[in-house]
């Protein structure tokens, strides 16, 4: 399919809008950063609990070393920026350098308050992975990401797509969590790692799409810009697309339906990529409960 954009109308944006959303986006997505560094410098840290990612190895080499877990991170971060800035450009990565900056400097700042909660693990997991969830709950619903496995992850699937993201992210987990047994000396600390995890990936799952079960959701856009908004999505977001033909009914002009299926966390960010091409595009999002193939489960 190829279109004249010559011959396409022109889009108006409201770009007092558009920047209202922006500074909404990163003041939601701030307050994330800041609940899940609660997180790590009041409950998990103290704890000897090291669940996972990037922070979670951070947490170790604190406590080998004694340097602060929140620099640590970014430190450990930057290579991960700069591999996302070359697979999918600097502008796809800008959030997650913000927010993950954001988030390590509020770790190291908590971690000056004079108290924390140090006593029975199991709260101390279960308190963590509450508190971990909101904040990167929050975070990924505005479309953001705290960086670390999550580009690891997308790197990764982009280039053996036969491993899901999930999976990658889990191995990378599971390796953070073996470590902590063997840091901390004790298996109950790798153990109360995985509580943290279970219960905040099961608080993210919540604040992102709510309670519901659906394997996924499925985008239906109506655009005049099928081209542009295609292209947008395979490439900048990474999302497999079906372009169908359509005429509106009351007007008669072309149109173009496009079919994305995605996972429920990723529906702000590719609704994102679809606003910013075309401001104009009608998008319903659908319950997908039974999505299979490339990316989703098995048939």
């Amino acid at each position: 399919m190829i279109i004249d954009r010559a011959k396409l109308p022109h889009v108006s944006t409201d770009r007092a809008s558009r920047v209202m959303s922006v500074i909404a986006d990163y003041l939601i997505m701030s307050v994330g950063a800041a609940v899940y560094a609660l997180s790590v410098s009041l409950f998990t840290a103290p704890n000897g609990i090291a669940p996972g990612g990037v922070t979670g190895l951070a947490t170790l080499l604190n406590h080998l070393l004694m340097i602060p877990i929140g620099a640590t991170a970014l430190i450990l971060n930057t290579p991960l920026f700069l591999w996302g800035a070359i697979r999918s450009g600097a502008k796809f990565i800008y959030r997650t350098v913000v927010i993950s900056t954001v988030v390590s400097l509020m770790i190291d700042l908590f971690s000056l308050i004079p108290f924390s909660y140090q006593g029975d693990r199991i709260l101390a997991a279960i308190f963590g992975g509450l508190f971990c969830g909101c904040g990167l709950g929050l975070i990924f619903l505005r479309g953001g990401s705290t960086g670390g496995t999550d580009i690891i992850g997308h790197n990764l699937h982009a280039r053996y797509p036969y491993l899901s993201v999930g999976t990658i992210i889990l191995i990378s987990d599971l390796i953070v969590i073996a470590l902590a047994a063997i840091v901390y000396g004790s298996i109950e600390n790798a153990l109360y790692a995985v509580i943290a995890i279970f219960i905040s990936t099961k608080v993210i799952d919540a604040v992102v799409f709510g309670f519901s079960r659906d394997n996924g959701k499925l985008l239906i856009i109506i655009t005049s810009l099928p081209y542009d908004v295609s292209r947008a999505l395979l490439i900048g977001a990474d999302r497999g697309v079906t372009v169908i033909g359509a005429k509106g009914g009351y007007s008669g002009e072309d149109r173009g339906v496009i079919l994305c299926a995605v996972h429920p966390r990723d529906v702000y960010r590719v609704r994102s990529y679809i606003s910013s091409t075309d401001p104009s595009a009608f998008v319903i999002t659908a319950n997908a409960s039974a999505i299979t193939g490339l990316g989703f489960g098995p048939g």
